[in-house]
């Protein structure tokens, strides 16, 4: 895994615009999804943008008995395959952060993938609170 996902909630503004990048990024059937990624609101003005925190010891990962949740060594994200996923909620109960969510509109379980090694959020973050930098060697 050669880059980290960064978030700085002292530079997020509320704006919602990582939200948008996200349900648009991952439309189907020219529906947009549901975002990874949500900024809670936890002061006056201040705000902390939630996404996967893609973890070491992911609890998402040890409660899927059906083996659909995998890092991708390549972008270090923690991938769903949906074919193995049959929707029992097991990874939604057990992340602590609230990041495997229900999507309604598409009938399935998400969480954050990265996009693949180039998250849609961190582009279009007007602030640069959302950050995906390669790590140091």
């Amino acid at each position: 895994m050669n880059y980290r996902f960064v978030v700085d909630p002292s530079l997020c503004t509320g704006c919602r615009t990582c939200e948008l990048a996200c349900a648009f990024s991952h439309s189907k059937n020219l529906k947009p999804g549901k975002s990874r990624i949500y900024p809670l609101s936890h002061a006056k003005d201040k705000y902390v943008p939630v996404t996967c925190l893609q973890c070491n010891d992911a609890a998402c990962v040890k409660s899927c008995f059906f083996d659909a949740l995998k890092r991708n060594e390549e972008t270090g994200a923690i991938e769903l395959n949906l074919g193995r996923c049959v929707k029992c909620r097991a990874c939604v109960a057990a992340c602590p952060f609230g990041c495997a969510l229900i999507d309604d509109i598409h009938d399935e379980i998400v969480k954050c993938d990265l996009c693949k090694g180039d998250p849609a959020c961190a582009h279009f973050c007007p602030t640069k609170a959302l950050r995906y930098t390669r790590l140091p060697i």
